[in-house]
């Protein structure tokens, strides 16, 4: 099994391809440039380096939201036009769940955080059992504050990785009253080998769809569209 993973659903943009047994290459970008400049010269840059062509791969795979709207849609419409170029079919993964796949080591509670502005966050909360990732509570996007109040009953140690870290880290220590860690810089943010590590499970399930199916979770409506429903309300 061989995969192409794809994820621009938040500041990163991370390009891998993977195997059943291996991350065969992974390139990772966050440094001042769009995902529009860097997802195919990236996606160019793993496949020749590693010697693969379209035709050797089993599927392609994204992170299918939530995220920055903009990066989703990049993302999608880069994995549709690849995947009808080469005939192959697309594995959506929850880009939540893809960041917590970043420990599958850790023994305790994972959540993500996201931001998402407003006080608001893209979260979840799992675990990892047998090797497998539980969601315990799957991604939804809340305040800060219900996500704290979730793992407080819970009364477990937790890991809290994502870009919502530092924007949060005050609030946290305010707010969660059970041990926590916060991730190191190397393992805080998206990871396209993450994304392949679930996409081979998801692709051996036949969790798949076609190019054309390939539609992103966005979780709520985007600034504009509420906006435009507040100006509506406001007549």
């Amino acid at each position: 099994m061989k995969i192409l993973a794809i994820d621009s659903s938040g500041q990163v943009a991370s390009v891998a391809i993977v195997t059943d047994e291996a991350v065969l290459a992974e390139y990772s970008v966050n440094y001042k440039k769009t995902h529009s400049q860097t997802l195919l010269p990236m996606v160019e840059e793993v496949m020749k380096m590693t010697g693969t062509e379209g035709q050797d791969l089993d599927a392609v795979a994204v992170t299918n939201g939530p995220g920055s709207y903009t990066g989703l849609r990049i993302g999608s419409s880069t994995v549709k036009g690849l995947a009808m170029v080469w005939n192959k079919p697309v594995v959506p993964v929850p880009t939540v769940d893809t960041l917590a796949a970043n420990y599958p080591d850790y023994d305790g509670l994972i959540c993500p955080l996201m931001d998402a502005r407003r006080g608001q966050v893209y979260t979840g909360i799992y675990r990892f059992t047998d090797g497998k990732l539980v969601a315990v509570v799957p991604q939804v996007c809340t305040m800060l504050s219900d996500i704290t109040k979730q793992l407080n009953a819970l009364g477990e140690k937790v890991l809290f990785l994502g870009d919502g870290v530092p924007v949060h880290r005050a609030a946290l220590a305010e707010q969660v009253k059970v041990p926590y860690t916060l991730a190191p810089m190397h393992r805080l943010m998206q990871s396209a080998a993450s994304l392949g590590f679930l996409a081979c499970e998801y692709l051996r399930e036949g969790r798949t769809v076609s190019a054309t199916e390939l539609v992103p979770e966005y979780l709520r409506l985007s600034q504009a569209e509420r906006e435009r429903e507040e100006r509506l309300e406001n007549r």
